[in-house]
């Protein structure tokens, strides 16, 4: 890895679309649409409707030509064994079949900004790059399959809006060398987004912990983008501090398609973000004290120091003459021994509390 720039620090935080996004404030959720629209406008419009009633903040889609992103020649020479090797056609054409149009960018942002969600995509070629950003894009998204073109991690960061880089099938000293570019360019909005890149992704592959690893080496805002069925690593990650999480989304897993079967529908969207509004409020604060709802369990609880058997006044106590019993109405058992020995100012009742004010 090399060196950091000490003087160089990411932004704990910056604002997507009037919402805070960073360390301390609520999950930012980005549904990704990708080839779930199936080459029809209407169709991501619809999710884009969709995601937000699930309460998604982002609409993402992708931004490429399949000209520009694979060489059938070379996919052709391959023995796939993973997502790619089980389109059963070549690759070339599963991309064509998924572009984005170009003419439908803009319609798509601007649909997706009346209806209040906020739009965005990974361009994965200049083009694609400085499309968007004269469409007012708010930030890029960088796909883990660009991490090591640095030059397109340049060009992208330059455009000074804020960067969300996924990190998968990479190793640290990659990361490193994608953050250093972005580092040099000045663009201080930085999420740093672990990933899995297979489709669907296992859980045993998930290193959540990895985002510790990125806050002590990076100082980003941190994210996950994930294919893992269910919302177990999404969970997990907030609770480590991912400020971002990202995944695919459908109406129908059973729909074919590149990216259907490894989506959520958007019942399990809305209920991951409820779950995660829910850990959010009982991470809390690390500050340990008892509760407004704890005021009266810690009471009764709690046990007290109380009259074994009917006491007398003026009776010196002796260590059977008390026991701990709940409610804490009495004096607290760690102060038992203070009190044995001393005299009881009135007449107590068996199973009465032992204050203070009772001891001579």
């Amino acid at each position: 890895m090399t060196k950091p720039n000490a003087a160089f620090q990411f932004a704990s935080a910056f604002t997507i679309g009037g919402r805070k996004v960073g360390a301390g404030h609520p999950t930012y959720f980005i549904a990704e649409i990708g080839a779930n629209f199936d080459g029809d406008l209407k169709k991501a419009k619809q999710y884009a409707w969709e995601a937000k009633q699930c309460g998604a903040d982002c609409a993402k889609i992708q931004t490429f030509k399949a000209k520009k992103i694979v060489s059938r020649e070379a996919f052709s020479s391959m023995k796939l064994k993973g997502v790619h090797g089980s389109w059963k056609r070549p690759v070339d054409e599963v991309f064509k079949e998924v572009e984005f149009p170009r003419e439908w960018h803009k319609e798509f942002f601007e649909y997706c900004r009346e209806i209040g969600i906020t739009p965005s995509t990974a361009a994965y070629d200049y083009e694609g790059v400085d499309l968007v950003d004269d469409i007012g894009i708010e930030f890029y998204k960088i796909g883990s399959g660009d991490i090591t073109w640095l030059e397109m991690v340049e060009y992208t960061a330059r455009k000074g809006k804020p960067v969300m880089l996924a990190t998968g099938a990479s190793t640290l000293a990659e990361v490193d060398d994608a953050v250093r570019v972005i580092e040099k360019t000045g663009n201080r909005n930085l999420v740093l987004m672990q990933c899995i890149t297979n489709y669907p992704s296992k859980f045993e592959s998930a290193n959540i912990r990895v985002l510790d690893t990125y806050r002590d080496a990076f100082g980003a805002i941190l994210g996950y983008s994930d294919h893992t069925p269910d919302d177990v690593v999404p969970l997990g990650a907030v609770a480590l501090g991912a400020s971002v999480i990202e995944k695919h989304f459908t109406f129908d897993r059973t729909l074919k398609g590149p990216d259907h079967p490894h989506s959520m529908q958007p019942e399990e969207f809305a209920r991951m973000i409820e779950r995660t509004r829910n850990l959010e409020k009982a991470m809390g604060t690390s500050k340990k004290d008892v509760v407004a709802e704890e005021s009266e369990t810690v009471i009764v609880q709690r046990r007290g120091l109380t009259a074994a058997k009917d006491l007398k006044k003026g009776a010196p106590l002796k260590k059977g003459d008390i026991i701990e019993l709940r409610p804490a109405l009495g004096i607290y058992p760690k102060f038992k021994m203070n009190i044995v020995g001393k005299r009881v100012k009135k007449n107590l009742k068996a199973g009465n509390p032992i204050r203070w004010e009772d001891i001579a």
